[in-house]
């Protein structure tokens, strides 16, 4: 088990502006790898009311569960390995059995309901480093729909959010309120659960 801190800035971006910053960052598109999140919750989405999200990440077969939560400085990111026979195992059933929540040893009280798969994301992702952070351009597919989005990773909240603006005025690209990658999951499935 690992935990760390994650203080990023995020910015949606539109087709258009993905490629511009691509071509601006010298980013090709060898350059990109593709990882899928699983997202879990309960059925009354206990974690997302919390603030929270609980997900598994594959990536080059390698599979790690992920609890995030609130923390004054960002987001307070809780890791486990998992072998990629009882990661795909637990993929398969749809939901999470509670020995996996005990060994994050969180000090979330996890209600009783079964923490259930509601959705996966795939990202093809480039990451690039600058001296503050790391710059890191996602495009996501989920639920037949695609997102383009800007990320910065930082260890000093300051810094990073002075050059994240700066980078998007010399991009001509608006500001934006960007939820992450669960929330927008989450609303499409809402919105699919309604339409349906």
């Amino acid at each position: 088990m690992s935990q760390n801190i994650e203080i990023e800035f995020k910015n949606m971006l539109t087709e258009l502006e993905f490629v511009q910053l691509k071509k601006q960052l010298h980013i090709e598109d060898k350059d990109f790898f593709t990882q899928i999140n699983y997202y879990f919750d309960t059925p009354t989405f206990f974690l997302k009311n919390e603030g929270c999200a609980l997900r598994i990440r594959e990536k080059y077969n390698q599979f790690e569960l992920t609890l995030k939560q609130p923390h004054p400085d960002g987001l307070l990111e809780t890791n486990h390995d998992l072998q990629p026979e009882e990661a795909k195992h637990i993929i398969k059933q749809g939901y999470i059995d509670k020995q996996y929540l005990a060994s994050l040893k969180s000090d979330l009280h996890f209600p009783e309901e079964t923490f259930k798969l509601f959705g996966s994301l795939l990202t093809s992702r480039a990451e690039k480093n600058n001296e503050d952070g790391l710059i890191v351009l996602d495009y996501s597919e989920y639920l037949n729909k695609v997102d383009y989005e800007l990320e910065y990773e930082v260890s000093n909240r300051e810094n990073g959010l002075n050059y994240f603006k700066k980078l998007l005025k010399e991009m001509n690209i608006p500001i934006r309120k960007t939820e992450n990658k669960v929330k927008r999951l989450f609303r499409e499935v809402q919105k699919r659960r309604i339409d349906d």
